[in-house]
């Protein structure tokens, strides 16, 4: 898994599946992108113009990499 923001392009992108794979976009709306990759699998969300939904964003920014399944879990 890996979480980054770019905020020269104010984009957000939670990637969950690694590596090349073929997918359907879904826009569920002018900001927020879905990619659905085989079997219906959620491979990756992409939110354009990040820091309207997401307060302090361009300032704080984001990124998250290689989270276990173990740590969410733990979280819970």
């Amino acid at each position: 898994m890996k979480i980054s923001y770019d905020p020269e392009v104010d984009a957000l992108d939670i990637r969950l599946i690694e590596g090349k794979l073929e997918c359907e976009v879904i826009h569920l709306s002018d900001q927020v992108s879905i990619d659905i990759g085989p079997k219906g699998m959620v491979v990756a969300i992409e939110v354009l113009d990040a820091s309207e939904l997401i307060k302090d964003l361009r300032e704080t920014g984001i990124k998250v990499e290689n989270l276990s399944s173990h740590v969410l879990s733990s979280q819970k």
